[in-house]
């Protein structure tokens, strides 16, 4: 029997249901991370998205705030708030004052959204051309693309306020600023130290995510942080990624030794069969987000069944497709077990969208208990 006794966590992006609107979205949302909390699952998580049709998930530290109301044990944070869309000042306050009425029970994800290098990818450079891989069971694919229309990020980069020309705000730096607001030793203006109130002294978990083996994955070694990978988003170099964290680690007052959580798409009903059909329309989900449109409202098993794909549309979500773990509980955890044990992860983040918030819920209930099951 595999061991599973490393921690689950569930990642959510608000999906709004099919003729559904952003209230159901958010209230199934709450829904979920009760269900959650009652699984047993050790974090829950919520993302960063703008201008998408499809998620509802806009706000993290107003809708973690909110689940953190509706729950009593589970700790809830985001996965990830993107900087700099929001400054390191605010973004601490904000989950500080969140952790100040939660003690020991909140997490401040930091993601790092680089609009410069996302234009320059919508406008010109590809993947790396590398071939398919498996590693101990770890399907690790080529990575795929499709054309993507940069008007949308372009509308987006305005919207926030990026000045392109300008150089991109450094990361490791804006890290550095979240962790001397919490501690109390951010410089004032006249040697004195700035109080960040009510952040200071939190007991929040700071966590990093990232997708490639490059800035988020040194930048979360090199201050001593838990590192979250996202295979689910980029699944061809989770080893590379996981691998960049562990050699750039350096011990912190926050932590020892590197800690890994790895992220994974899942779908989970009784049989093989039906979570195959309830994984239906992801394909159609993952294009449009490709595509540059967003996320749009995720359609039925029919609906996708239905869809008419060109070979540029399937070879352009194929990565995405490879590396979704859909199945019977057995059948996900077999494979949610393979992607910790090549990465060594010490916790796993599952992502999960259905057209029915019910199959979702169950999808997740599913897993939680032959996992506990399998560890018993």
């Amino acid at each position: 029997m595999t061991d599973r006794s490393i921690p689950l966590s569930v990642l959510d992006l608000s999906p709004v249901p099919a003729g559904g609107t952003a209230t159901d979205a958010l209230r199934n949302t709450i829904d979920l991370a009760q269900a959650a909390e009652r699984a047993g699952y050790h974090r829950f998580w919520v993302a960063e998205h703008h201008l998408a049709e499809g998620v509802a998930s806009a706000a993290p530290a107003v809708l973690v705030a909110l689940i953190a109301g509706a729950t009593d044990r589970i700790r809830v944070g985001s996965g990830a708030v993107q900087l700099p869309n929001s400054p390191p000042l605010l973004v601490t306050e904000q989950f500080g004052t969140i952790a100040a009425l939660h003690p020991d029970r909140v997490d401040l994800g930091l993601g790092r959204f680089d609009l410069r290098k996302i234009l320059n990818k919508r406008t010109g450079g590809g993947p790396p051309d590398v071939p398919d891989r498996e590693v101990d069971g770890l399907v690790l694919p080529r990575p795929s693309s499709y054309p993507g229309d940069p008007a949308t990020y372009e509308i987006l980069g305005r919207l926030l306020d990026y000045r392109l020309d300008e150089p991109a705000p450094d990361y490791t730096e804006q890290i550095a600023d979240v962790l001397a607001f919490i501690a109390g030793s951010y410089p004032g203006a006249h040697g004195e130290r700035l109080h960040v109130l009510p952040a200071e002294g939190s007991d929040m978990q700071i966590w990093v995510l990232g997708s490639s083996p490059g800035e988020s994955a040194k930048a979360a070694g090199a201050a001593g942080l838990p590192f979250a990978a996202s295979y689910h988003i980029q699944p061809s170099f989770v080893l590379e990624t996981v691998e960049a964290y562990r050699v750039a680690f350096r011990p912190s007052d926050r932590l020892a030794a590197p800690h890994v959580m790895v992220s994974a798409d899942v779908v989970v009903a009784d049989d093989d069969e039906t979570a195959r059909e309830l994984a239906a329309p992801y394909g159609e989900w993952v294009l449009e987000i490709k595509s540059g449109r967003g996320a749009k409202p995720y359609v039925t098993p029919e609906q996708a069944r239905a869809r008419q794909w060109t070979d540029e549309e399937r070879a352009g979500v194929a990565d995405r497709l490879a590396t979704q773990f859909v199945g019977s509980p057995s059948t996900v955890a077999d494979r949610l077990h393979a992607l910790a044990s090549a990465t060594d992860a010490d916790e796993v983040l599952v992502t999960s969208v259905t057209t029915d918030h019910t199959d979702r819920v169950r999808s997740h209930e599913l897993l939680a208990k032959h996992w506990k099951g399998a560890s018993a």
